[in-house]
């Protein structure tokens, strides 16, 4: 495997002393994991961070082996995470997305869905201007993946929410039923401060 590309960092791992296994979301290969070595190391774990656009030089000698990966930091979303809400919500979003998603299987769709949530997250003045993209960022995964219908028609805040609220069970029974983790809590703590803007 010789893979160069732009990818959407979803989630990393530490593993041994100084390295890191990195899950990355690219466009015309989809989910990859990679050994990062150094990625807690000063000059890339601000490189790292899951929500992060990287430039992704990928190579494995054969399928079997976990491929190593070169990153250069394109887009930081680090100055977000100081942010409650932008904060929970790219928290939340990675981690569906990494679950979520099979290994090596390219999704273009949620690739290019996922850079403008986070863009919009990250751009945004206030929470309800990203709200509706984040209702129909999950609606996508699930048509994706093949446990969703029509994307959602939204008018206004209130409907955002009643959509995501309608759409937890079916992802925490449909894409998150097989993780360990409990990765439905970052969405949980997301909901909560969602909650606070209409209150």
């Amino acid at each position: 495997m010789h893979l160069t590309a732009p990818a959407i960092l979803v989630a990393a791992r530490s593993h041994g002393e100084t390295a890191v296994i990195a899950r990355m979301l690219t466009e015309q290969s989809g989910l990859v994991a990679a050994y990062v070595a150094g990625g807690r190391g000063r000059l890339l774990r601000p490189v790292v961070i899951p929500g992060n656009m990287v430039q992704a030089e990928i190579r494995a000698k054969s399928d079997s082996q976990l491929p190593f990966a070169r990153l250069e930091l394109v887009a930081s979303r680090g100055p977000w995470l100081n942010e409650p809400l932008p904060a929970a919500a790219i928290a939340w979003v990675t981690a569906l997305t990494a679950s979520a998603l099979p290994e090596r299987n390219p999704y273009p769709t949620l690739y290019a869905a996922l850079g403008g949530l986070l863009d919009a997250i990250c751009s945004a003045e206030a929470a309800r201007q990203w709200v509706e993209a984040l209702a129909t960022y999950e609606a996508l995964l699930l048509r994706e993946l093949g446990y969703g219908g029509e994307r959602p028609a939204i008018a206004g805040l209130g409907q955002a929410l009643e959509i995501l609220d309608r759409q937890e069970p079916l992802i925490g029974r449909y894409l998150l039923a097989d993780t360990h983790a409990d990765v439905l809590a970052a969405r949980g703590l997301l909901r909560q401060r969602l909650a606070r803007m209409i209150s």
